[in-house]
């Protein structure tokens, strides 16, 4: 284990008073700066994946203007509705009039006449909900369990919970739901097994949220307990958090005050990329709870053929996931920034 630090020495005359003055206003230009390229950046592979989405749905069999049809509609009811529908015309002047209007907020039109915008204005603040709710119960478990774990290394609370997280995080999040239902609807009773919707769309009660939110949870927890437990691992060996522990400082605040400031930024960005597949989960679990959410729209969106709606759906989740991960970033610099 490494000694004291050696007391700095005094260093020789710094810099000008003219680029001491200039620093702080170079910062946030170059902070800006890199905020607009990775804004940039990803809204460019944002574009490129929402084509991918229409070149995909325009490869599946049939199309919206079929798989809308009534029984018993004519060929040519059906030839007029592709016309409509504007299934005439080629995929990519399609996919750009799509994106034209996706500056101003207008996703488009699905396949059975209905705003894009106003389908997913429901259904998606829902998701968000749901999404948000396992996102903070991820956060809650794995710094606790992480901290937890950390203060023994090697001892049976961190191979406890070190075999459970890695347990957890192999279990797809449909298995962890049924397993739910199973446990705490059927056999217990305690919670409802599947969502019942208001006349707004929003869930009835709060106890509906638990066993989605759980489902979400669990898989991610275990994954980011062992994010946290091995950034906590990484920055123990420190010579900062070596000295601390030397001074006879209580585990504890070693932990808060040395150990957990230097991990934040790998934890931050362990719960963004965690964002994502929170969103991806989102759509199986919902679909197994009923729950008003994105998931039910956009499996009938697939059923449809219908490509302004599955579309729109990846806008906003990737503006979402790009959001987060950006707030992600962000933390890791100016934490970068306080230690320096």
């Amino acid at each position: 284990m490494a000694g004291p630090l050696i007391p700095e020495t005094a260093a020789p005359a710094g810099p000008s008073p003219v680029k001491e003055r200039a620093r702080p206003t170079r910062a946030p230009v170059r902070l800006l700066a890199r905020v607009g390229l990775v804004v940039l950046k990803r809204a460019v592979l944002l574009a490129v994946l929402l084509a991918l989405v229409f070149g995909t749905v325009e490869l599946l069999p049939g199309d919206a203007a079929t798989a809308t049809s009534e029984r018993g509609e004519s060929a040519a009811d059906t030839e007029e509705r592709r016309r409509l529908l504007g299934l005439d015309r080629p995929v990519l002047g399609r996919f750009w009039e799509w994106m034209s209007g996706l500056p101003t907020g207008d996703l488009g039109t699905s396949a059975r006449g209905e705003k894009v915008t106003d389908l997913l204005s429901t259904a998606f603040p829902n998701t968000l909900l749901l999404g948000g709710l396992a996102l903070l119960l991820t956060a809650l478990l794995s710094g606790v369990l992480g901290c937890w774990a950390a203060l023994r290394p090697g001892g049976r609370i961190d191979r406890a919970v070190s075999g459970t997280a890695t347990a957890v995080l192999a279990l797809p999040e449909f298995v962890v739901a049924v397993a739910l239902v199973l446990v705490l609807s059927l056999w217990t009773g305690w919670l409802p097994a599947v969502t019942i919707a208001d006349a707004d769309g929003t869930p009835a009660s709060w106890e509906m949220l638990v066993l989605p939110a759980l489902a979400l949870t669990i898989p991610q927890a275990g994954w980011n307990i062992r994010i946290v437990r091995a950034a906590l691992a990484d920055e123990a060996r420190a010579p900062h958090v070596e000295t601390a522990v030397l001074d006879g400082l209580p585990p504890h605040r070693v932990l808060t005050h040395h150990v957990l400031p230097g991990a934040l930024p790998t934890i931050t960005a362990g719960l963004a990329t965690s964002t994502g597949m929170l969103l991806g989960g989102a759509v199986v679990v919902e679909t197994i709870f009923n729950y008003p959410g994105i998931g039910s729209v956009l499996a009938s969106a697939v059923t449809d053929r219908d490509s302004p709606v599955i579309a729109g759906v990846t806008a906003l989740s990737g503006a979402v996931i790009t959001g987060v991960l950006l707030l992600a970033d962000l933390v890791r610099d100016l934490t970068a920034g306080a230690r320096r």
